[in-house]
């Protein structure tokens, strides 16, 4: 066989394995990627809107809530992966809509909480952030959960 004929049989077998289906999933990179891709668009959005407010909460309410809990429910997703449980066993979105819904509702209350209701000793009310918590909190969670375990369950189906 000359040079020619092996080269498109070599670049076609690493096309099938490339395309076999998701990455695994490795929490450490959807963390990552859970903080940046919220703190970039939000952060974008308040520097294209002259927003401070928005641009500051891009980097710490918005993301880090949504690190958190990426890391929270991907790091107890990953320590369910070998058992059989509802988790594994029911359709794709209802373990995804079930978690989603439980964790936003959490931290709604977490915002509700902490945007106003904990005293000014504690934490001080100054200023637009606490008044924030009550809505970056819960969206930003939501997004992380969904996301989080949308791909935890997409990374079983491909290796199992």
């Amino acid at each position: 066989m000359s040079e020619t004929e092996t080269e498109p049989r070599m670049r076609q077998g690493r096309s099938s394995a490339r395309g076999s289906g998701p990455p695994p999933f490795t929490l450490w990179r959807e963390v990552l990627v859970a903080y940046l891709a919220p703190a970039l668009m939000a952060g974008a959005g308040g520097v294209i809107g002259g927003q401070q407010d928005l641009t500051i909460a891009a980097c710490t309410s918005i993301a880090g809530t949504s690190a958190l809990v990426a890391t929270l429910v991907g790091s107890r997703l990953q320590r369910r992966a070998g058992r059989r449980s509802w988790l594994t066993s029911w359709p794709r979105i209802v373990p995804t809509l079930v978690l989603a819904i439980g964790v936003t509702a959490f931290a709604a209350l977490v915002g509700w909480f902490v945007g106003g209701h904990v005293p000014e000793a504690i934490i001080p009310h100054s200023g637009p952030w606490p008044g924030r918590l009550r809505l970056d909190l819960p969206i930003s969670a939501a997004l992380a959960t969904t996301i989080i375990t949308w791909r935890w369950r997409g990374s079983l189906r491909s290796a199992g």
